[in-house]
């Protein structure tokens, strides 16, 4: 990985021992109006009044909305709302939480808030590791992050990023500052309920030990393509207008914020992210077993349960993906398994192995693509889609009026993460759903 830098980090002043909840919040893009009205009507100061400054997200609003942004920003810089850190430190980050459909067993996950020299995907600088992205990204949420970066000169949210730690250095050293005592903040996100609690480690000795045990791993980006993508541009943008030396390492725009997490930590968590079809006619899962001679291997599935349906899929064959469709009322799921184990291989033979092996490069591919596009949708019309997180929300989303077909979906393996991003290919948009998210508002990247 390129090698870490500490950070003169931007924080909220806490409330009484050491909590922020009031202040943080989810990601941007998760974040609907009512949302956002929830968060500040519990506090004005809430970070999502400056990172979500135009709804809905991930789409470009008025200059207007930016400007207003920053000049809320540096109203809480003045007022001590903000204040930013004499001293450059690194963050121990842990998230305690429960995971959807694991029951109430609770989980840890740790990781590292620091900064990362920015550089071109996929180049390593120096045998320092390099960067990868796994997923494609789209321009208007590039072009909004660019116009909240260029107003408030500053990165308000860390990206995720996974490394490997196979020897577990990076675990113990991180362990060792959890247990040295109290967290420096803390703070709860309402949506999920997760706890989010922050070691700041100053010590340029202990800054030290990390930096060398991360030097040469390479960073996958998990969360925060678009903000990584945006810092990369943002950064060229002020060469090219020679407001900035590339080889100034302390440069903080030459820096971006990043949560890392290693692989193989015991609270690394991947759920699936499902698909929901729409703007079809006369389909039905009967038609489309008639559809899929050859390529798919359709079953019945016994019930009503969706949950016990996505239980099933792992021992249910290869590539298993779960069909819901509430036009049949009696028998509405059934499970989709490949004739082929490699699906892929006639029509994508340039991708890679691992990509190929992608159950959602075969969901997309194979079932809407090959299958369902040409027998269910007019000629030039293309499937409606919509990502749901969760299987009642499936449910819910394929009941509604236009919506024919829910996809139950596995999740994908992070070594195939890896593997992929390695290779140099980017998987399918919403391929993953790392939980939890990452909060927002912990502390913030000043670039000025």
């Amino acid at each position: 990985m390129p090698l870490i830098q500490p950070i003169r980090a931007i924080r909220y002043t806490p409330k009484a021992n050491g909590d922020v909840s009031p202040f943080i919040a989810p990601p941007y893009d998760v974040i609907d109006q009512a949302h956002k009205n929830q968060l500040l009507q519990t506090d004005p100061h809430n970070v999502v009044a400056i990172d979500l400054p135009h709804l809905p997200a991930k789409t470009a609003g008025p200059d207007a909305v930016y400007k207003q942004a920053n000049v809320t920003f540096r109203q809480w810089l003045h007022e001590g709302v903000l204040v930013q850190q004499h001293d450059p430190a690194v963050f121990v980050y842990q998230q305690t939480y429960t995971a959807p459909g694991n029951g109430t067993k609770p989980f840890k996950r740790r990781g590292l808030m620091a900064n990362v020299p920015i550089q071109p995907f996929g180049q390593s600088i120096d045998g320092h590791g390099a960067i990868h992205p796994h997923e494609q990204t789209f321009s208007g949420p590039k072009e909004d992050r660019m116009k909240l970066m260029c107003a408030t000169q500053a990165q308000l949210s860390p990206i995720f990023g996974l490394y490997s730690d196979q020897d577990h250095r990076m675990h113990d050293l991180l362990k060792q500052v959890v247990e040295s005592g109290r967290p420096s903040f803390f703070g709860h996100t309402p949506n999920d309920g997760v706890l989010h609690e922050m070691w700041t480690v100053d010590d340029p000795n202990h800054i030290a030990r990390f930096t060398q045990t991360l030097s040469d791993s390479d960073i996958f980006i998990a969360d925060g393509h678009h903000r990584y993508s945006t810092a990369l541009n943002h950064r060229q943008q002020l060469i090219d207008a020679g407001r900035l030396d590339p080889a100034q390492a302390n440069h903080p725009a030459n820096a971006c914020l990043f949560v890392l997490v290693a692989m193989q930590d015991p609270g690394m968590i991947v759920l699936p992210t499902h698909r929901v079809l729409g703007g079809m006619t006369g389909f039905s899962i009967d038609q489309m077993a008639r559809a899929a001679k050859g390529k798919l291997q359709i079953h019945p599935f016994a019930g009503h349960d969706l949950a016990a349906l996505a239980q099933a899929l792992p021992a249910a064959g290869q590539h298993a993906i779960g069909l819901y469709d509430p036009a049949q009322p009696n028998q509405p799921l059934a499970i989709a398994t490949t004739v082929q184990a490699d699906p892929l291989a006639q029509t994508h033979g340039d991708r890679s192995t691992a990509w190929r092996q992608l159950d959602v490069a075969i969901a997309q591919h194979l079932v809407v693509e090959a299958i369902c596009q040409p027998n269910f949708c007019p000629p030039g019309q293309p499937i409606d889609w919509k990502f749901p997180h969760s299987v009642s929300e499936l449910k819910t989303q394929t009941d509604q009026d236009g919506f024919q077909l829910g996809l139950v979906m596995q999740a994908t393996p992070l070594e195939s993460v890896r593997q992929v991003s390695e290779a140099g290919e980017l998987m399918p948009q919403k391929s993953t759903f790392f939980y939890p998210k990452i909060a927002t508002g912990l502390a913030i990247h000043p670039l000025a």
